[in-house]
């Protein structure tokens, strides 16, 4: 809730790409990883990429990413991901974002830090994306240009509005477009203490799909698997309402560790896929995991 309230705070001024708010909340979250002691991909936490906007303009945005080794470094490269960004000022009025997406932020840092103390199988890139509310810009300039070549890139676990569970329901989706995926997070939608719901990944009549409503979108294009955790539209989506006090703590929370334990099962089921079974640290890691009270979101 700290980190939610510090990036929808009025300073920010709801953190539109390539504004003074942006730039706030981005100098703010390279803070942020640093304290997490995880590496910077290359020679620096900020991956700028230039993309032109709706209008025309030709706009600057920045990608932030750090790295956390796995134990077996041959494996390939899980992204987790969370976009920074927001629709900044309108009329006058700032839309803060509290749940879109500083709350997926928030739990991306959380696991970035969980991480740094008990790493996964699969080095784990934590990626925050900019540009997202302008048609997934960073993350279109990062699976065309990535850090490392891009059959590297085995998941994308991304996470967008993730706080705000207002029915107590967690939707994970992506797993019509990827059924191999469903045997590792089936466990965990039975185990969670929130509804974990699988769906919104086919157009259907009455149906929402959201296989291309958020960064995990630009992976599905490039043919890298993914993985898609949020909730339904509430009624502060998109509006100056959206701010941390609609945030209930305990779902939030609760949502965090489900996530947390659905990345752990992932990259258990791929690895073991690779013929390396996990390790008997990281099922330690696991056993003491779960669940996790001291888990701050």
């Amino acid at each position: 809730m700290a980190t939610v309230k510090a990036l929808a705070a009025p300073e920010m001024e709801g953190r539109r790409t390539g504004t003074a708010g942006g730039h706030k909340a981005r100098s703010w979250l390279v803070s942020a990883i640093e304290e997490t002691g995880l590496s910077a991909i290359g020679s620096d936490y900020v991956l700028p990429f230039r993309f032109r906007s709706r209008n025309g303009e030709q706009t600057e945005g920045a990608n932030i990413a750090a790295t956390c080794p796995g134990a077996d470094p041959s494996l390939p490269v899980i992204v987790v991901s969370a976009h920074y960004d927001h629709l900044g000022v309108r009329d006058g009025q700032i839309y803060p974002g509290a749940d879109d997406n500083a709350s997926g932020v928030a739990t991306v840092l959380e696991l970035a830090r969980r991480c740094r103390r008990l790493p996964f199988q699969h080095t784990t890139f934590f990626v925050f994306f900019d540009a997202e509310e302008q048609g997934l810009q960073g993350a279109r300039a990062f699976v065309s240009s990535p850090p490392i070549p891009r059959e590297r890139l085995t998941l994308n676990v991304n996470l967008d509005m993730v706080a705000r569970g207002d029915a107590g329901e967690l939707y994970v989706s992506g797993l019509r477009h990827y059924p191999s995926l469903r045997g590792a997070l089936e466990p965990v939608a039975a185990r969670s203490n929130v509804r974990l719901l699988f769906g919104h990944d086919q157009a259907t009549a009455g149906a929402d799909d959201w296989t291309f409503q958020s960064d995990h979108g630009a992976f599905h294009e490039a043919k890298i698997p993914f993985v898609y955790f949020g909730v339904e539209d509430h009624a502060d989506y998109h509006k100056p309402t959206d701010a941390p006090e609609k945030i209930d703590p305990v779902f939030f929370q609760r949502a965090a560790e489900t996530i947390l334990d659905a990345l752990m099962a992932l990259d258990r089921q791929l690895a073991s896929r690779s013929g390396r079974p996990p390790s008997a640290f990281c099922f330690l890691c696991f056993v003491l995991i779960q669940p996790n009270p001291a888990f701050r979101t």
